[in-house]
């Protein structure tokens, strides 16, 4: 199993060497520079590009990849021209909010795909069954975006059951009851928007290995044998259905990195994803950059994660 872990972590430097470079050559590929449309008009055309000269923005690329790098690789991702403070800092203060985010997102894609996928596939051709196949076939369909905005005016200005803003309300103490209670509320209609669609997949999936494993030899000579219908399903189905869908749980990881971008602009929640749009917007290459290679190695690190679990659940697969 160390091999295995060792082996992968070593594939994964040059994969975070090349996504670093192609991160930094997408963002040097764009137009303008940090210093675009974010300086008074009137001044001295002469001095901004004394002050380009002096950020090195006028270097070739590769010494400035080298020197992005170099610096990155020690954690100092440049200074943020829009917050005037350092990219790692400000990451820093977004970074928890987007772990929780996607913390409560993966408690509830599971608490719902779970039962929907074991009912759908224990009681397959029922109406039951239609009604949760036709709910994945809808969320399957419908774009993150546009669902999230329904449950925002739903839920958020029409019953006004949840906020439609930020990460606390305004006034709280932090470290108090009341502080962690507003934090978890306004988190919930993020989160459960992205788990109502995230969910589906791993219903029809886990729907579809109930099905495929009632159907196995082993199961019908259990039957045979007289064990109960209960046991068949507690011993046998449900437990070898389950091992692969714990494999995927790196790969859901993965999959809420792009979810919660959207999500959170939408919810006007501060979280990394939001950040990250807005930097985009006033051309913030500094916080782009460090922010892309962030959500590319977390990326590379639920691969990693996936192929670990899924060599413990079956060691069939396991690399000598």
């Amino acid at each position: 199993m160390w091999k295995i872990i060792v082996r992968r972590i070593l594939i994964m430097i040059p994969q975070i060497f090349v996504l670093s470079l192609i991160v930094f050559l997408m963002a040097k590929a764009m137009p303008g520079d940090a210093l675009t449309g974010m300086l008074d008009p009137s001044i001295d055309p002469e001095a901004l590009e004394a002050m380009r000269e002096k950020l090195g923005l006028n270097n070739p690329w590769y010494i400035q990849y080298w020197d992005w790098i170099s610096n990155a690789v020690q954690g100092d991702f440049g200074q943020s021209f829009r917050f005037k403070m350092p990219v790692s800092e400000l990451i820093g203060q977004r970074l928890m909010n987007t772990v929780w985010l996607s913390l409560v997102t993966l408690i509830l894609i599971y608490l719902i795909a779970i039962p929907l996928g074991i009912t759908s596939g224990r009681f397959n051709d029922t109406w039951g069954d239609r009604l949760i196949t036709g709910y994945t076939y809808v969320g399957f369909a419908a774009p993150l975006f546009i669902f999230a905005l329904l449950m925002l005016w739903v839920f958020g200005f029409h019953f006004h059951w949840f906020p439609t803003g930020g990460s606390v309300a305004p006034g709280e103490v932090p470290g108090t009851f009341s502080y962690a209670l507003s934090k978890f509320t306004h988190l919930l209609l993020p989160a459960l928007s992205i788990a109502l669609i995230s969910t589906v997949a791993t219903v029809q999936y886990l729907r579809n290995e109930i099905i495929d494993t009632k159907q196995k030899d082993y199961i019908l000579t259990a039957r045979a044998k007289g064990a109960s219908e209960s046991r068949v399903y507690n011993r046998h189905i449900f437990r070898n259905s389950l091992l692969p869908i714990a494999a995927f749980f790196g790969y859901e990881i993965t999959g809420l990195i792009g979810g919660t971008v959207f999500v959170e602009s939408i919810f006007s929640y501060p979280g990394m994803g939001m950040l990250f749009l807005s930097s985009i917007t006033i051309r913030d290459f500094s916080v782009v950059t460090a922010l892309v290679l962030l959500y590319g190695i977390a990326s590379i690190l639920g691969a990693l994660l996936s192929d670990i679990i899924l060599s413990l659940v079956d060691p069939r697969i396991r690399i000598k």
